[in-house]
């Protein structure tokens, strides 16, 4: 008799920019598909800017293309390989595509800071693990975010700064709107147990606002 078929899941990794994320991801050893790669182009029109600037809010879901993100993680799920595009963050550009292959692994990541944009859609595909949103201090994400974006270049210094400040501020409305999705908050390393749990086969309850209500009240508490 033979034994069924266990199907490749997703693991979908968010979190505000520079909560690491991808250094969380590439400590896993995991296959690991990069969301931040399905930006969409600078010279798109639909891409929105900053409220009062002529700056684009690329913190803004609209300025990501989930449909293609989406088709990427399921085409991975389904048959272990999908073409996916390479980006510039620098020049706001598609500069190359690539083949990621993992292998029939039957767990990958998906990281970005929009992950928790495609929990729902990837719960209605059926190949949602968990989903983690990676929360700390912010003034410690702001420091980490802009030492990276200087090193790699990817904005002039002006933007960098003034998205760093912009996003200090915001961070705590932003981990809890990525909660409200249904990304688990956590730090990095209930993060990585979760992961851990999810390599191994167990199931864990999709998070929910509602579910973290109940658990905490005093009738969850008091029930064993």
């Amino acid at each position: 008799m033979s034994s069924p078929t266990v199907p490749t899941r997703v693991v979908l990794l968010a979190g505000p920019s520079g909560s690491g994320k991808s250094s969380l991801a590439a400590r896993t050893g995991l296959p690991v598909l990069r969301l931040d790669d399905f930006y969409k182009e600078g010279d798109d029109p639909t891409l929105p800017l900053v409220a009062g600037s002529s700056d684009v809010d690329w913190d803004s879901v609209r300025s990501w293309d989930a449909d293609a993100a989406v088709a990427a993680v399921e085409e991975l799920c389904r048959t272990g390989r999908t073409t996916v595009p390479v980006y510039s963050i620098a020049t706001s550009s598609r500069v190359d595509t690539e083949a990621l292959d993992i292998q029939r692994t039957p767990l990958f990541l998906a990281e970005g800071i929009f992950a928790a944009d495609i929990v729902a859609r990837c719960q209605e595909l059926g190949v949602l693990a968990d989903a983690l949103c990676l929360r700390g201090r912010p003034s410690t994400t702001f420091r980490r975010r802009l030492l990276r974006d200087l090193r790699e270049g990817r904005k002039s210094v002006a933007f960098l700064l003034r998205r760093g400040w912009r996003l200090m501020r915001a961070e705590r409305a932003i981990v809890g709107r990525q909660t409200a999705l249904g990304a688990y908050p956590c730090t990095k390393a209930e993060a990585l147990g979760r992961i851990a749990a999810a390599a191994a086969g167990r199931r864990v309850r999709p998070w929910t606002e509602k579910a973290a209500r109940t658990e905490s009240s005093p009738a969850a508490t008091s029930h064993t």
